[in-house]
């Protein structure tokens, strides 16, 4: 008779989970659609005369809160690529720079938009996908379709449709939409994920939004992976967007890329976007080690982080 030796674990033990570089705050200075881009210096002047004291601020916010003062800062700024391509990075990266620079700001990272769907073989925005976790209203039988059958995602019960109504049946009457965590009235929030009208999906603003917020908190990975990791900047801009890395370390001293919290310095334009990237936020389930390896760090340094990860995300609109 044969003995066998066999061995038995955890599989979450046996998984590696990749602890990403994180920096105290990472701050957005700009998060512009191309034709603001496109419409030249001036605008993008205008931008970064708004952001810089905000930008000024919050360094120093940090600079006191954590101990010694070692406060790490990283900025970014976002390019639409996604949604139109009507110019080239050889135009407009060095425009972006050099204006931030002209208002004593310094652009750390440069990221499209659309690689928050697809950079080479990573969909960051199936991952967070894969992620959503319905926030049912309560007493609720779970009957309306999930999140990623409709591409819908709500933070309540919306209003009863007016349906069929059977022979000699009662018509159902109408009551209004009911916000779950409410105080007082109701702030009801319905937002469209993604649409397939064309010939593939086309995520929606809201939804590559805070695939962004993601990326900048360090909480997605792929396989164990970090799902983006940013390139040193090449010697010259290429003239296509998808010839240009999905996130570009334009200064090689910046502390990381991923932070602790986050700030985005935005137009009020951006509100209604950014209420709707918050009710996407608090339906998505992080991996609990990667938010394990988060606590722990910030931890260690004598930073107190939310519990809740879409309270640490912040922002100015000015």
């Amino acid at each position: 008779m044969t003995s066998v030796n066999a061995a038995f674990g955890e599989v979450a033990a046996e998984r590696r989970i990749a602890s990403a570089p994180l920096s105290h705050v990472s701050v957005e200075l700009g998060h512009l659609y191309m034709e603001d881009v496109e419409a030249g210096p001036e605008r993008l002047r205008e931008q970064f005369r708004r952001v810089a004291p905000w930008a000024r601020t919050v360094r120093s916010m940090w600079q006191e809160r954590v101990p010694g003062g070692r406060a790490r800062v990283s900025t970014c700024f976002l390019v639409d690529d996604y949604f139109s391509r009507s110019s080239s990075p050889a135009e407009l990266v060095p425009m972006i720079l050099g204006t931030a620079a002209e208002e004593g700001l310094s652009v750390d990272y440069l990221a499209r938009e659309s690689a928050c769907a697809q950079a080479d073989d990573v969909e960051p925005a199936r991952l967070v996908e894969d992620r959503l976790v319905a926030d049912p209203p309560p007493e609720t039988t779970g009957s309306r379709p999930p999140v990623q059958e409709t591409g819908w995602l709500c933070n309540g019960a919306r209003s009863p449709g007016n349906g069929t109504v059977q022979a000699m049946g009662r018509a159902q009457r109408w009551a209004p939409p009911s916000q779950n965590a409410k105080r007082g009235h109701s702030i009801f929030v319905d937002v469209e994920l993604w649409d397939e009208d064309g010939p593939g999906r086309t995520w929606s603003c809201p939804f590559l939004a805070a695939v962004w917020q993601l990326l900048r908190l360090g909480m997605l990975r792929s396989d164990g992976r970090l799902p983006l990791l940013p390139v040193p900047a090449p010697d010259t801009w290429p003239k296509g967007w998808d010839a240009l890395p999905a996130v570009v370390q334009v200064n090689a001293q910046a502390p990381p890329f991923s932070a602790y919290t986050t700030l985005s310095v935005l137009s009020p334009r951006f509100l209604p976007v950014e209420l709707a990237v918050r009710t996407i936020l608090g339906q998505v389930a992080v991996d609990a080690e990667v938010l394990r390896q988060v606590a722990e760090r910030s931890e260690s340094e004598g930073v107190r982080l939310e519990d809740e990860l879409v309270d640490r995300v912040s922002y100015v609109f000015c």
